[in-house]
């Protein structure tokens, strides 16, 4: 870690920008989450109305073959940092492969070296932990949730939409409202702030709507299902069954919120003179989740999937003083690795570093195509689907899971060709008839992986007993190659069970306190959740597990057992650390000493240095 930060201090000086403070271009990102191509009227959605988001859509210059990756944390990483997935480690949603790697300069650390004031407001998703968190990458200002949604595994424990806690440049901090409509206005109360002191800005709004859990304001919800109703009455949209029927009325209100707030923020540009000499961006982290259920934007397949529709997303780009010309489509194949190198050239910053993307600069100016020879790569960990880690688990990334893009080609898992020109919805595999095309995809994905192949799956460790972040909170999101990342897995008591790699940052005598629920929650290691009442839903009553001891090992030294009564909250236990890197594993055993869950929490604090 040590070696580390120097390395990123060198690089953000070399981030130089030759603009001058009031000529600088103001950079607002606006990336939503789990909203797909599809899921806008500008795309010709049968029922869902994005009056702002279409008005940004005709001022806009629109990327219409841009691709992220399936997945939203390969997607977020992509983004912030123009390298692919497998070599910057945020890999996949959990199962420890989320942390994107501590010595690579993000775009918030490169516009802050170049004189940007920069801040976050929503989801993050690359790491919850030091080094990984907003603050620790670039972002003076943050406002975020833990991990993959609201109310998952490592946020506040019930923690439901309306009236959260969020975190607050490292505290806790609880508001007041809707998420969507929070991050916005923070956002804005923030932006106006910069304005008045002459500042620029960086501003990253990556709201967590529509992912769910499908929770939203009661009027958004009323005024969908009307539409709904009446697309459903005059043909647009078939017959769902009630269940589905109710979480698309809820995702699609979702985005009827978000759009409403797209058109504050719009409206807060204007009024506050900053409009002209701002970039915009909006774009969608993945494909739809709904969409294929009610309306595919003539593409198939959703997020996760490597089919088009689970990865080309929308991407509107909006700058009145960059000199774009009209309004327009452009086509060409593009990709989220390009945002960052575009930025930095329209802010006229020089980082000096090396992308995976490419500056579309001049193609958004039209002073020149985007090249019409490119091919990129998709490539993305799976969801490991397992109850304990395994060395062959599918969240391992493989050659052989990539999807290739080339003009009208689609190579996918090195065993399905499609022709997008002929077959748009890919449902001819015609790789046995265009062996020549074939052999040039094939030749690009080897080459790509044998420069990435050996870093795409390096765990990135957790630090422990640093001082920026000292006691400190290990959750089961973070278990290596094992899925748990939601508060109802919590509540059922999924008998699941996997291991934390760690970095002890220095040595000393640390506590480790092992818990089933997380601290706020009062909850015994042997309750149940009560059945609790929300403001858009119900947690319903979670499952008792007949916890009798708890078990705990690092690295390989011997393991520590002690005896739970039935209130008891936690089992802690102490432990001498070296510094460098380790592995903690624990357990919750129950009467004959069968192994039940592991530690869904843990409390780590550094009681002394050595």
């Amino acid at each position: 870690m040590k070696r580390i930060l120097p390395l990123l201090l060198l690089l953000l000086l070399q981030s130089v920008t030759l603009l001058p403070a009031e000529d600088r271009p103001n950079v607002i990102v606006v990336i939503t989450d789990d909203q797909g191509y599809p899921d806008l009227s500008c795309h010709g959605n049968p029922v869902l109305k994005t009056p702002h988001l279409d008005k940004l859509h005709r001022q806009s210059v629109r990327l219409t073959d841009f691709h992220v990756a399936p997945m939203c944390t390969p997607t977020r990483g992509q983004l912030l940092t123009g390298l692919d997935a497998a070599r910057n480690g945020a890999i996949n949603v959990s199962s420890g492969r989320t942390l994107l790697r501590a010595d690579l300069p993000t775009m918030a650390d490169l516009l802050r070296g170049a004189g940007y004031q920069t801040g976050i407001f929503g989801k993050w998703h690359l790491g919850d932990n030091f080094p990984f968190r907003p603050q620790d990458r670039g972002f003076e200002e943050s406002l975020w949730f833990p991990s993959s949604h609201i109310n998952s595994a490592p946020d506040v424990w019930n923690n439901d939409y309306f009236d959260d806690t969020y975190m607050r440049n490292g505290e806790r901090e609880s508001y007041e409202g809707y998420c969507t409509d929070i991050f916005f206005d923070e956002a804005i109360k923030w932006m106006a702030k910069r304005v008045s002191g002459d500042e620029p800005f960086f501003a990253y709004i990556p709201t967590n709507a529509p992912h769910g859990p499908y929770w939203v304001p009661e009027k958004y919800r009323d005024m969908m299902t009307k539409e709904f109703s009446a697309a459903h009455a005059d043909g647009r949209l078939g017959w769902f069954e009630e269940g589905l029927r109710h979480k698309l009325i809820t995702f699609l209100a979702m985005i009827a919120n978000i759009d409403d707030n797209i058109g504050k923020l719009m409206q807060f540009l204007d009024e506050s003179g900053i409009a002209d000499n701002t970039i915009l961006i909006f774009l969608t982290d993945n494909g739809s989740t709904m969409g294929e259920r009610y309306y595919d934007a003539g593409m198939r397949g959703r997020k996760t999937q490597l089919w088009e529709g689970g990865h080309r997303v929308p991407c509107f780009v909006r700058w009145p003083e960059g000199r774009f010309g009209e309004s327009r489509d452009l086509g060409g194949l593009t990709q989220v690795q390009d945002l960052l190198p575009t930025i930095l050239d329209f802010c006229e910053v020089n980082s000096g570093n090396k992308f995976d993307g490419i500056s579309l600069a001049s193609a958004l100016r039209g002073e020149e195509l985007v090249p019409e020879d490119r091919m990129i790569i998709i490539n993305y960990s799976r969801m490991p689907r397992l109850d304990y880690p395994m060395p062959d688990s599918p969240s391992i990334m493989r050659r052989e899971g990539a999807g290739v893009l080339w003009k009208r080609w689609r190579l996918l898992e090195d065993k399905e060709l499609y022709d997008l020109a002929s077959d748009p919805k890919q449902a001819r595999n015609v790789i046995t008839e265009h062996p020549a095309v074939v052999k040039k995809m094939r030749a690009e994905l080897d080459a790509w992986w044998e420069e990435v192949g050996a870093m795409a799956n390096e765990p990135q460790p957790v630090v422990i007993g640093h001082k920026a972040e000292n006691p400190m909170m290990l959750t089961a999101c973070e278990w290596l190659d094992v899925f748990i990342d939601q508060q109802g897995q919590i509540r059922r008591g999924i008998r699941k069970n996997g291991w934390w790699e760690l970095k002890v940052a220095e040595a000393g005598e640390y506590e480790f306190e092992l818990r089933r629920f997380p601290r706020e929650s009062g909850l015994t290691i042997n309750a149940a959740s009560p059945r609790t009442e929300i403001a858009d839903g119900i947690f319903e009553e979670g499952r008792a597990l007949p916890i009798k001891k708890a078990r705990m090992q690092i690295g390989t030294e011997p393991a520590k057992m002690k005896s739970v009564t039935p209130g008891d909250e936690s089992a802690i236990f102490s432990a001498t650390l070296k510094s460098g890197h380790t592995r903690l594993y624990t357990w919750f055993l129950g009467e004959n000493g069968d192994p039940l869950v592991g530690a869904y929490y843990v409390y780590v604090n550094r009681k002394k240095s050595i």
